[in-house]
């Protein structure tokens, strides 16, 4: 590993790494490998397309028995959406043209409008970590003082907002079958509206076709279930990502993207079958610092640098935790509970 000098936080014996001096290092591995990129593209689209056909030969014998097949095709699904991810990030093929068609087509598989998601997205990226952007592609989070400062309703609509079944029951439903038909948002620019209405007449295309072979119930029943289950998985991979206790949170004047890339990223550490079916996307905080890499390559740079794997390291069961921190404690610098909170606002030490 490339020579840098590095500080140690004397209460974990961890480097303190300045994220920029990271850039550099981070930028040779940048470089997508043509052939590896469509291996990735064939190993997670046929097993999505067999198990989608095996999923409905389940269903003409039992509905019950077709749903483990789709909660499998859609870890699958969730694979296909992470490469229309890189692709949005211009990190899956050299050529941008390659990177926008290939997003275009498997936003028609993932019910994502590439052009609208990729807008959001970039400002997610732009804007991770600053309590001054709140609002656009991320998970709405208050300050303990923000929340002391609303009245009753606005405590209980928050807490319904932030609920694990709205967040990952319902939330999937809005989002993917309701809120990415519209460019919301974006309504007065015609390049969104024409991702939208785009992947919208290509979908209804695509399920008209399947829909008159196998029939339209047939096709719900495995299209909802295998959708919205990867959506839910999909939503929790992202809350996870940045809704971990330690995470990094700074008012505009004090707000750095790359601390915040970093530090406000989590790192979460699956087992070896989950990490592949999640496309490495747990190694969120590099991918933070530079989304231009491949998620193909992220584990390379673990391997290189573990200096890097050392930072906001998140297990599986630890990320499960992560639903019971709601609230940012500007003094504590940390994701705490309402109970947590509770306790802060009753000694009145609030920042």
């Amino acid at each position: 590993m490339n020579a840098m000098n590095h500080d140690f936080d004397a209460d974990t014996d961890q480097p303190d790494i300045a994220a920029r001096d990271w850039i550099r290092t981070l930028s040779q591995y940048r470089e997508p490998i043509l052939w590896r990129s469509i291996y990735e593209i064939g190993i997670t689209a046929l097993p999505f397309i067999v198990l989608w056909v095996i999923a409905y030969q389940a269903y003409t014998i039992s509905f019950w028995l077709s749903l483990p097949v789709s909660l499998l095709a859609a870890t699958f699904l969730v694979r296909l959406f992470l490469i229309q991810h890189d692709c949005g990030h211009m990190a899956f093929f050299s050529n941008k043209k390659a990177n926008d068609w290939v997003g275009r087509i498997l936003g028609v598989v993932t019910v994502t409008p590439y052009e609208m998601w990729k807008k959001y997205h970039s400002i997610h990226h732009g804007a991770s970590g600053n309590l001054d952007q709140r609002g656009i592609g991320d998970v709405m989070t208050l300050t303990v003082r923000e929340y002391e400062a609303r009245g009753w309703w606005g405590r209980l609509s928050y807490r319904a907002y932030r609920h694990p079944l709205t967040m990952f029951v319902v939330g999937p439903v809005y989002v993917y079958l309701l809120m990415n038909r519209l460019p919301l948002g974006l309504m007065d620019q015609a390049k969104y509206w024409v991702s939208a209405m785009g992947t919208n007449i290509a979908m209804l295309a695509v399920g008209a076709a399947i829909s008159w072979y196998i029939g339209v119930v047939a096709f719900l029943a495995i299209f909802l279930p295998v959708t919205l289950m990867a959506a839910a998985m999909g939503i929790w991979l992202f809350f996870v990502q940045h809704q971990f206790e330690d995470t990094h949170w700074d008012t505009e004047d004090e707000w750095q993207v790359h601390e915040a890339a970093l530090h406000g990223s989590s790192h979460l550490v699956l087992p070896q079958p989950l990490q592949w079916l999640s496309a490495n996307i747990g190694i969120h905080h590099v991918h933070h610092l530079y989304s231009r890499i491949p998620y193909y390559r992220l584990s390379e740079v673990l391997k290189d640098h573990p200096d890097l794997g050392e930072i906001s390291r998140l297990t599986l069961r630890e990320s499960l935790a992560c639903v019971k921190l709601q609230l940012w404690d500007e003094n504590k610098r940390k994701l705490v509970t309402y109970a947590e909170a509770r306790r802060v606002m009753m000694t009145g030490v609030i920042a």
